[in-house]
């Protein structure tokens, strides 16, 4: 079965000789970034191996949300609560955004004081979150069947729509003056005295004095042929969305058994809520000391696959020259096959937590591949190797929501501007400089 629908993005037929910016990767971040780099009266080329918001970007669940996040990412989504507040309004396009809130479920004593101690992280950002006592989640959702502690609710948080988000946000940069350029790969960069100053992409070289690298699952990769070690690995997340049906939940909600969330058109978006594939894979070997930490904490949420994944990357070259195909022109688009037990099993824990999504009918299921860092933080950072190039990755299944704010975050960090939150947190050294790494989260 193929991917999600996206709206489509035809990419200009031109392509410029110069510009002052390259952002690869026409995800969500790499969108945000043109945009924002696009509106400070900077010339931007924004190029995509395929569409626009073809991979993880339209394959996520749509969550908007400051909740539950790692304490590191709450100033920059704090942002992007705000931008998307207004975002419909500023690129003049729907994206299906809506305030609608977010729940996370208590189901025992110890999850109760986890939410507890999180939700002080937003303590002084005047954002709507508390915890609701099983009485007040019974009175919020008569019909559920749930027997809880307790949940997090935070009215602040929201939802849009992920197959139209990353695409109204191109077109708006395109408005704006940017190059959109699908079916286009970056096959490396060019330097000159040790900086950036140009890319070869297929259809030929774009000169540029900056690069903005939001590659997604493929930007480890792309790293490797410039020296660098972006330690990164794809999880794999399958989902299932329904037709429109009356009596769901208009809330999303999280519990250990699903994940769920309303759609633009009345269906329902529906995922496991803790359980991923993780295909083992070359690089798996590559980066295993550094994802030992997180491995170790989040082990019963993976289920590890030996496959023919296996067979498809260790084919995959590191290294190819400028004038012949790269392996992002091999593979336009990541269209992993779906899990369907797991998906299949939040939906029947869905249907008896809410008896109305029993008759729920499935409309399409898919997967994606999210981009994971060793402490699930993301890379948003100036290389100082390379002068000039910047990454924007590994947001590891939390950067749909945080996009726009990301996207403002790089372009202060291309153009010079003091940063939108201190970016230390986001900064590629952390891998090489002695930090610790450390998973604060699991969600």
């Amino acid at each position: 079965m193929p991917g999600p629908y996206v709206v489509p993005v035809h990419g200009d037929a031109e392509l410029p000789k110069d510009v002052d910016v390259v952002v690869i990767g026409g995800g969500i971040v790499g969108c945000s970034t043109a945009l924002e780099l696009s509106e400070r009266g900077l010339r931007v080329a924004l190029c995509e191996k395929g569409g626009i918001g073809h991979e993880q970007s339209s394959r996520n669940w749509g969550w908007v949300r400051i909740s539950r996040r790692d304490p590191r990412e709450v100033p920059l989504m704090a942002e992007a609560l705000r931008i998307w507040s207004g975002l419909d309004q500023r690129i003049g396009r729907d994206t299906g955004y809506r305030r609608a809130g977010i729940i996370f479920t208590c189901a025992n004593d110890e999850e109760y004081a986890n939410h507890e101690r999180w939700n002080r992280n937003l303590d002084g950002y005047q954002f709507e979150s508390r915890i609701l006592s099983a009485s007040e989640f019974a009175g919020m959702f008569p019909g559920s069947q749930m027997k809880l502690k307790g949940a997090l609710y935070t009215a602040a948080d929201g939802r849009a729509e992920p197959q139209k988000a990353a695409p109204a946000i191109a077109e708006a940069a395109r408005e704006k003056g940017a190059a959109i350029l699908t079916e286009c790969a970056v096959r490396g960069i060019e330097t000159s005295g040790g900086g950036v100053s140009g890319v070869i992409t297929e259809r030929g070289p774009i000169a540029c004095t900056a690069v903005v690298l939001a590659g997604g699952a493929w930007s480890s990769l792309f790293s490797g042929m410039l020296g660098l070690r972006l330690p990164q690995l794809k999880v794999k997340n399958s989902v299932i969305r329904t037709k429109p049906f009356e009596g769901g939940p208009e809330q999303a909600i999280w519990s250990n058994g699903f994940a769920v969330r309303k759609r633009q058109d009345g269906g329902y978006t529906i995922a496991s809520g803790h359980e991923n594939v993780v295909d083992i894979v070359p690089t798996s070997f590559r980066y295993a000391l550094d994802f030992l930490p997180a491995l170790r904490k989040e082990w019963r949420s993976l289920n590890f696959r030996v496959g023919g994944r296996f067979v498809d990357e260790i084919r995959i070259p590191d290294r190819w020259a400028m004038d012949e195909a790269s392996p992002f022109e091999y593979c336009r688009v990541l269209d992993p096959k779906p899990a369907k037990k797991l998906a299949d099993k939040a939906l029947a824990n869905l249907a008896k937590a809410f008896p109305a999504f029993a008759g729920a009918e499935v409309a399409q299921r898919w997967a994606g591949y999210i981009d994971v860092t060793p402490d699930a933080v993301p890379v948003i950072s100036a290389i100082d190797a390379i002068p000039g190039f910047h990454i924007a990755t590994g947001f590891s299944g939390h950067g749909f929501g945080i996009g726009p704010a990301a996207g403002r975050l790089m372009a202060d960090i291309v153009t010079g501007r003091p940063p939108l939150v201190d970016p230390h947190a986001f900064r590629f050294s952390r891998f090489s400089d002695g930090s610790k790494i450390e998973l604060i989260s699991g969600f």
